[in-house]
């Protein structure tokens, strides 16, 4: 009896650029030809045939025909938050999995900048998902409860920016949706070299990884990502409060993490973000300030301090009072002169907040405009 054949491999993402490039040489094809694929793709996100792709070789049709799709994901639904400023993002991958991407619509003009207007206009920043689900189990976040599921390709990171250009023009990437960036290193790496180059040409500087201190791949991060922001889910301003909320804090105690926080911007020189969720009674009292500000002394920091979103899995936690957050951002700012800032709350009716991605979202579509918020993630230093 014949051996049966087996399947041929399930096709690939365009946008798995190490894949693409690799299929590309062994093919005898020029790289050059793969941004004009990936500018199709993204001016034409519904598109699923490659061969209406303009001006390639032969050899690159069959090549795409046999091997690649357009993109391996789909979106699902999008839910649009009551003000429009917000829109959230359920993606199918092909694994059958899904992952969340958040659309947050600003307006920089609403700002103030060293008391004067800020210059600017319109733009959108996307917050995207580096894996299904997150093994870091922060007990005041609602992905944590999914526990860790799979890492995204790095195609399936970009797809998202394609996806999400469906609804707005994107000019800022934040890595603050599902996942641990760090922990799906290489992928993070091959999408943001993907996003800086052409077609997305995204400046380095309007790109933001957030980490809970993953201090390994901190140690290689300026050589491999220089002028991308790293933002760090600090949380807390000792270790016994760091566990207590962040269970994956105890393999990367607080000391060794600012040392090699004090590494990277050593030679980095770039300033580092600090989040900090304001836990009412856990660590955000005036001594808790006083504590930061002591440990953030010798770095050029911007803290970010966030409001706690409440997530219907977890009830241990109460959000911090106005006068507490004020006066915890006046600690910091009056005292030790640590640029402070409190991050407005977007998207919490549609569970697009901050801390509030799991895979769960109602089946609606946004209708057009937005009303527009002053300027959060795009801190110009």
């Amino acid at each position: 009896m014949a051996a049966s054949s087996s399947p041929p491999p399930p096709l690939r993402s365009v946008f798995d650029a190490a894949y693409i490039r690799a299929e590309f040489a062994a093919a005898g094809i020029s790289p050059h030809f793969i941004p004009l694929i990936w500018k199709y793709v993204l001016q034409n996100p519904r598109c699923s045939d490659l061969d209406a792709v303009p001006s390639l070789p032969a050899a690159a049709y069959a090549l795409l025909r046999q091997k690649f799709r357009p993109t391996t994901s789909t979106l699902t639904t999008a839910a649009e938050s009551r003000d429009r400023t917000t829109t959230k993002l359920l993606i199918r991958l092909k694994s059958g999995e899904s992952v969340e991407a958040v659309i947050m619509r600003y307006d920089t003009r609403l700002g103030k900048y060293d008391g004067k207007p800020r210059p600017g206009g319109v733009r959108s920043t996307l917050c995207v998902s580096s894996q299904v689900g997150c093994k870091m189990g922060c007990r005041f976040c609602a992905t944590g409860t999914m526990g860790f599921k799979s890492n995204l390709s790095s195609g399936e990171i970009v797809e998202q920016l394609v996806h999400a250009s469906r609804y707005s023009q994107i000019r800022n990437v934040v890595f603050m949706g599902m996942g641990e960036p760090l922990n799906n290193y290489t992928a993070l790496v091959e999408a943001i070299q993907v996003l800086t180059g052409p077609p997305f040409q995204l400046s380095p500087k309007r790109i933001t990884v957030s980490t809970v201190g993953i201090i390994h791949s901190i140690n290689k991060f300026n050589n491999d990502l220089p002028n991308i922001n790293l933002a760090v889910s600090l949380h807390a301003p000792d270790q016994d409060i760091r566990c207590h909320i962040m269970p994956a804090a105890r393999a990367f105690p607080l000391g060794k993490l600012m040392n090699a926080l004090q590494s990277y911007q050593n030679e980095s020189k770039q300033t580092i973000f600090i989040e900090y969720i304001m836990l009412d009674g856990v660590n955000d009292q005036e001594q808790h300030a006083h504590q930061l500000g002591k440990l953030l002394e010798t770095f050029k920091a911007v803290v970010n301090l966030i409001p706690f979103n409440p997530i219907s899995s977890s009830s241990n936690f109460k959000t911090s009072s106005d006068h507490n957050v004020k006066k915890f951002q006046k600690v910091l700012r009056g005292i030790y002169s640590i640029r402070t800032t409190i991050r407005q709350q977007m998207g919490q009716d549609i569970a697009g907040a901050c801390g509030q991605l799991v895979v769960s979202l109602p089946d609606e579509r946004p209708a057009g405009g937005a009303t527009l918020l002053s300027d959060i993630e795009d801190i110009r230093i």
